[in-house]
């Protein structure tokens, strides 16, 4: 079932996701949200890399009061991440927030999640209710007998139902934990048993390499049974890499097009040139490119036209020497130093056909 076409539609900003709409991807600044200068460029970097939405941390008056400025800045909704203080959440919302974040069980008092809600429903902004199984209740933590999917489920939708109840219902639903499997099955049981948008991600999922490898298997798992609308890759590290990340899940599960992707080789005996260094490189370089293509990157020249045969362009090193390969056809031959450049002489002849 896809869950994706029955979730309601939630604007955020200029953005719209559930109904069916394609999956957005979601990062988060590690500036501190004060220094305008240094987090308006952070995001500007991520916008170019393909980051649909951006969340900010909001944990002083004087951060609340940077977003109108932030804003002016950038072009993708600013997502507003709030805890503890009711308080900064409404500052928020009035200097201009798209959407805010916030666990109503640590904002406080009914009243306190009240005034939030009552100034997110005049602004018309939606709220994201977030709750990770690192914070579930006591009385949940009893009942179910330690963290589970289903006390992250149940404190989710409880709290839903709060500000529901309170008379809005622009919401979007995020339950996170760092157990991939504990994640991918809170969301598989709470898919049933909501319409509202959910924010999908595996919370504190590590560094690049742990990260990269827990936050693939979690979100193929959940986002290939037509679940979620937005996502994040958490990791710690550059959130450049959060949204490279993403697009490469989501590239490869099919779920969106556009953007170069890179094929290679693993090193072996016959390998003559850096092929490591080689793909890095290219992998790189092939960011700047919006245009949809599969590149290959070939560490010998006996396989290398064959192998590269179902990518659109590929290049395979020798000894001393590489080829330029096209849809399997070697079209030219230039020393191992050039090869790099060749490469990106194509990438920019096929962009300029596109526009033209």
């Amino acid at each position: 079932m896809n869950y994706r076409e029955k979730t309601r539609e939630v604007h955020i900003g200029d953005r719209v996701i559930g109904g069916g709409h394609p999956i957005l991807i979601q990062s988060m600044c590690n500036t501190k949200t004060e220094n305008v200068e240094e987090t308006a460029a952070q995001i500007l970097a991520l916008e170019k890399l393909g980051c649909d939405l951006i969340r900010v941390a909001v944990p002083t008056p004087e951060a609340a009061k940077a977003l109108g400025e932030i804003k002016k800045r950038i072009h993708i909704p600013l997502i507003a991440d709030i805890h503890f203080d009711y308080r900064l959440a409404i500052a928020a919302i009035e200097n201009g927030a798209d959407k805010i974040r916030i666990n109503p069980g640590n904002i406080g008092s009914e009243d306190r999640v009240r005034a939030v809600v009552d100034c997110a429903r005049e602004h018309g902004v939606p709220i994201r209710v977030g709750v990770n199984s690192g914070s579930l209740e006591k009385d949940l933590l009893e009942k179910h007998g330690g963290v589970t999917a289903e006390g992250i489920v149940e404190s989710a939708l409880n709290k839903v139902k709060l500000i529901e109840d309170m008379g809005y219902d622009n919401l979007v639903i995020s339950i996170k934990s760092s157990d991939v499997l504990m994640c991918v099955r809170a969301h598989e049981l709470i898919a049933g048993k909501t319409d509202h948008p959910l924010h999908v991600g595996i919370t504190e999922a590590g560094t690049l390499i742990e990260g990269n490898i827990k936050s693939s298997i979690g979100l193929g798992l959940i986002l290939h049974q037509g679940i979620g609308d937005t996502i994040r890759v958490s990791l710690t590290g550059d959130p450049l890499e959060e949204v490279r990340s993403a697009k490469m899940i989501l590239r490869t599960l099919g779920l969106r097009k556009g953007g170069i992707e890179v094929v290679s080789c693993p090193t072996c005996g016959r390998t003559s040139i850096d092929l490591i260094g080689l793909a890095n490189r290219v992998e790189a370089m092939v960011q700047e490119y919006p245009m949809e293509l599969k590149v290959a990157v070939m560490g010998c020249v006996v396989n290398g036209p064959g192998e590269a045969r179902e990518a659109d362009l590929g290049i395979a090193g020798g000894i001393g020497e590489g080829l330029l390969i096209r849809k399997g056809e070697i079209i030219r031959k230039v020393p191992e130093d050039q090869l790099l450049a060749v490469l990106k002489e194509e990438l920019d002849r096929i962009a300029a056909e596109k526009e033209s």
